[in-house]
């Protein structure tokens, strides 16, 4: 189920990336598509780097960059700026699902 999610994660990052890159509304609205796209798609590949050991911290990866690029893909989109607000909270979860993956590592 991680390399499906993670696949269709990183389909939407190019989509989301294209775009940005040539239907985009404004310049601020196409750096929210590229910086979204951009974590989106590093943490799809990422995550199907590592589920094979350290499935929680993929998947903690897909669900954090999920979050982080859907909230600047929704601000690119026209929805509200509050928003913003809520994309720390993917920010966190990469950082926890990093540091999760490295426990896990150094475990061996």
């Amino acid at each position: 189920m991680i390399g499906i999610l993670a696949a269709v994660s990183a389909a939407i990052a190019v989509a989301a990336g294209a775009f940005g890159a040539h239907a985009a509304a404004g310049e601020q609205q196409a750096e929210w598509l590229r910086t979204g796209g951009m974590y989106q798609l590093v943490h799809a590949v990422a995550a199907l780097a590592i589920m094979g050991q350290a499935r929680g911290p993929a998947l903690t990866l897909l669900i954090g960059s999920a979050i982080f690029a859907v909230t600047l893909y929704a601000m690119a989109l026209g929805a509200p700026r509050w928003l913003g607000a809520v994309t720390p909270i993917g920010g966190t979860l990469l950082i926890g699902g990093w540091l999760w993956a490295a426990w896990i590592y150094a475990r061996g």
